[in-house]
């Protein structure tokens, strides 16, 4: 693991009051979750022109097209997975990887998968520099999973879709927890959590409403061509 670098760099000020008056103060109890925050260098994972910005608790522009979430609900998120310690977890939508080493500082091992090559090559790169040896990167379409290392203690989905990829569930461990934002558009989700209970049973429980990016699904391969 790594060591805690939050008292060691010129955020660190700004990365602590973030987590106090940003996510604590807005409910966010787990211990784990809030450590985690205060330790990832939010400010690593952004453009350098934005740096500036890395502790407003707001969504900034990460390049094609896509944002880095706001720090709230990256830890609402990851403390909806209810993460103990020690756990794999997968991560649909790795963006810039700043959900995944804030995942790394609690789970065991972390597997993210992005879909624009451009930015899971960065966010590998800087994962890599940092020195988040527990996360591992891999560009391809998240909807499908990352059948190698099922199953998975825990799913976070940062896209929303209009319904839960069947792979996604599949692969989930019985007592696992899914957490993904579902809804017909853009405009209109709701951030839910599906616990698998049994090989074909699975709760769902709605958590609050939200607007992520969409989920989108690479076309099937044709087996005749």
């Amino acid at each position: 693991m790594l060591p805690d670098r939050s008292g060691n760099d010129v955020y660190a000020a700004r990365r602590r009051e973030m987590v106090a008056q940003q996510i604590a103060a807005r409910g966010i109890r787990s211990e784990r979750v809030l450590e985690a925050m205060r330790t990832v260098p939010r400010e690593e994972f952004v453009p350098e022109n934005l740096r500036h910005l890395a502790y407003e608790n707001s969504p900034l522009p990460i390049g094609s097209g896509q944002t880095i979430s706001q720090p709230y609900i990256v830890a609402y998120m990851i403390d909806a997975l209810a993460l103990e310690g020690g756990e794999k977890v997968l991560e649909v939508g790795a963006g810039s990887g700043y959900a995944a080493a804030v995942l790394s500082r609690i789970a065991g091992v972390v597997y993210a998968i992005e879909r624009l090559p451009e930015l899971a090559e960065r966010a590998a790169a800087t994962l890599r520099r940092l020195g988040y040896d527990n996360v591992h990167v891999r560009q391809g379409d998240g909807t499908r999973g990352w059948p190698e290392h099922a199953p998975y203690d825990a799913i976070v989905v940062a896209a929303g879709g209009t319904s839960v990829p069947p792979a996604l569930k599949e692969q989930l461990a019985i007592g696992g927890r899914l957490v993904i934002p579902v809804g017909r558009d853009n405009w209109c989700q709701e951030l839910v959590a599906i616990t698998r209970r049994a090989e074909d049973a699975y709760d769902e429980k709605p958590l609050a409403p939200v607007r992520f990016v969409p989920l989108i699904s690479d076309p099937e391969p044709d087996p005749d061509r």
